[in-house]
Parts: C-alpha cells; structure tokens; sequence
C-alpha cells in the first residue's frame, strides 16, 4: 500500500467504533501515526501497537475535555496534522410519534462534538505544515427519507460546519472536506436491514481509502469539499 500518509499524525474521534477502527488500520498502513479518541474506555486490543495512541473517556460535547485530549496528542506526537470527526450517532424515528430529545440527541452526537472537536484540533492544525479536518456527513442530508429527519438535519448540520469552516482558513494552509456515506457496512446495520443486499453498501474499508485521499498531500487542492460516497445504493 502506498506510503501516502507517512509522517503524519492523525486524530480519528470515534475512533474504537467499527469505521474508526478500520480507519484507524487504514491510516497506519498507509504510514501515519493515529491517535484513536472516544468516550469509551480503550479495548485492549487498541493498546500497546505501533503509532497508535488510543485514548478513553474522552468526552467531545466539552470543549475541557476535547482540549485536553489533544493536547496530550500534540505532546506524545509532537504535532497534529489532520483530523477526523467520526463520532456520532443515528436514530430512526418519525415526526409524528418522536420527541424533540431524539432532534436535541443527534445534534449533540453528530454536530457538537464535530464542532467542538475541530474547535480544540485547530490551534494545532495551523501550526501543521497542512493541516487537514475531514468530517463524516451522510448521504441522507441531501434527501431524507422517513423517519431520518433528527439524523439526516444533523448531518446537514455537518456539511454548513464543512463549508463555513473551509471558507475560514481556506487562506491558511488547512484544507476542510466532508464525506457522505450511504449505508456504512457494518454489523449493526446487517442486523436491522437483514433482507437488504449489503454488497451495495460502502464498506469502512472502501470510505477509509477516500477519507485516506483527503488528509493526504494530493488533496491539497480540495477543500469545502461535500463528496458523496455512496456505493452503489
């Protein structure tokens, strides 16, 4: 695999879900040192490996503990080149027979920690030689069907925060791109969709190698960036 990334430190926030982890492995293979962030405790098996700094209970709904997380980053690596906002969360639910905690809940999970995680990454971005965030939207926020409003408004949440934020440093030196996922192949979604034909889908793999694309040197050129990814749904 191509040495595309080598010399690059890389947060992935989210990062002990099925996506972070595989974008996690992706980004090793390809030569960075990863810092894998999430509110979880760290599995064990993240623990002790190569440029792979997994740190726990890192709450990113709190500018304290997002800051601090990174500074602990920047101290173990040296520096952060390149973010990425995986943390997040869906819910199907429809407007009639839903609650407005449901809309408050996937804001908080999918924009907050995105702005406040990018908010605490920046200082150091900056400071990078190319700095680059690259943030997971969804396909759904260009169309939503039922019961995808809470998510799917979200993560249209997300692509305003992409643009508006590459808009403010497109002059200096970091580049800002979002990602829109259809269907992620992962277990959860088998399970709830056990008639569909998971082929179609996006695997984590496949989107790790396009959110691998922009956080490298060759996307320099790229940024306000919202690239559907959406497999063949």
């Amino acid at each position: 695999m191509s040495q595309s990334l080598q010399g690059k430190n890389v947060i992935v926030t989210g990062g002990f879900g099925v996506l972070g982890r595989a974008l996690g492995q992706s980004l090793l293979e390809r030569g960075a040192r990863v810092a894998l962030l999430d509110r979880a405790e760290a599995p064990k098996s993240l623990l002790d490996m190569q440029n792979l700094l997994s740190l726990g209970g890192v709450d990113l709904t709190s500018a304290e503990s997002a800051k601090a997380a990174l500074a602990q980053v920047a101290e173990h690596f040296g520096r952060i080149d390149g973010l990425v906002n995986v943390a997040g969360g869906f819910a199907w639910e429809t407007l009639e027979a839903g609650s407005l905690e449901t809309w408050d809940r996937m804001y908080q999970m999918n924009v907050k920690t995105a702005v406040v995680s990018c908010q605490a990454a920046l200082p150091h971005l900056l400071a990078s030689p190319a700095g680059r965030i690259v943030n997971i939207g969804a396909l759904a926020s260009l169309k939503a069907g039922q019961g995808m409003g809470a998510y799917a408004a979200s993560k249209a949440g997300v692509a305003r925060l992409t643009e508006a934020l590459a808009e403010e440093v497109k002059d200096q030196g970091v580049t800002v791109n979002a990602v829109m996922p259809s269907i992620i192949d992962t277990p959860s979604n088998r399970a709830d969709m056990p008639e569909a034909d998971a082929s179609r889908w996006v695997s984590p793999a496949a989107l790790a190698g396009v959110i691998a694309f922009l956080l490298s040197d060759e996307a320099a050129v790229i940024t306000g960036a919202c690239l559907p990814v959406s497999g063949r749904v």
